[in-house]
Parts: C-alpha cells; sequence; structure tokens
C-alpha cells in the first residue's frame, strides 16, 4: 500500500523544495500539499495520510498547534515540524506532541532521520 505524506506550508516554493527532498528519499511515497492548517485538516477528514510535514511558522495557525491536533486525532503518525525557527522552545514543543523537528533549509541530509524513522514505524504499525 503506498505511503501518503501531507506537506504543509504557506510558501509554495518551501512545498516544492519539501516535495522534491522526500522525493529524493522516498520517489513512491506519495506527496500532497496544503498552504494552511485549516486545509490540512481538511485533506486529513478526506483520506488517509500516513506522514505529515508542517512548517512552524504559518498564518492562523502555527505548526506546532497543527502538529498537536494532528497527534490528538492519529497518535502513532510521524509528524516532522520543519523550521528555520531553531530555538529551545520550538524544539522542546515539538517533542511536546512527539514531533520530529527538522531545520530549514530542508536538505537530503537533514530529512534523512525523519524519513528513515517514519518508514521504519510505518512497517511496524503494519505488521
Amino acid at each position: 500500500m503506498a505511503t501518503t505524506v501531507l506537506i504543509v506550508d504557506d510558501s509554495k516554493l518551501a512545498r516544492i523544495v519539501a516535495g522534491k527532498t522526500l522525493a529524493a528519499l522516498q520517489p513512491e511515497w506519495e506527496r500532497i500539499e496544503a498552504s494552511n492548517a485549516q486545509d490540512a485538516l481538511e485533506i486529513l477528514r478526506e483520506r488517509k495520510i500516513d506522514v505529515a510535514m508542517i512548517d512552524f511558522n504559518m498564518p492562523d495557525k502555527d505548526g506546532l498547534e497543527l502538529a498537536a491536533e494532528l497527534r490528538a486525532i492519529h497518535p502513532t503518525m510521524p509528524i516532522a515540524v520543519i523550521t528555520a525557527n531553531i530555538q529551545d522552545e520550538v524544539i522542546a514543543r515539538a517533542r511536546e506532541v512527539n514531533a520530529t523537528f527538522v531545520s530549514k533549509p530542508l536538505t537530503e541530509d537533514g530529512l534523512r532521520g525523519f524519513v528513515s524513522g517514519a518508514a521504519l514505524r510505518l512497517r511496524s504499525d503494519g505488521a
């Protein structure tokens, strides 16, 4: 069964970069984009999402608020919060919602650990 990743970022360019970076690591994973938290929640109501990659700085609702909502709905979903805002408070808040902190600019090396862990968790959940 295909793995579906939701990429949430208010920047179209950032979504393109995240999609290309993810495709380099997991080319078979399907990528779906949302430009804000509301769109992301709508997509989650309509279809099965296996993994979420969420920007921190977005209008209306930040990525950690969205990550907390996703965690409540999907307790085992691999979630990455992606941001250039590398502050201890942001990292600590990501840990509180059991999300992986990934720093921008997004690179294959930077995303590799999260993607490997997500693949492993999905395999073990499906077993």
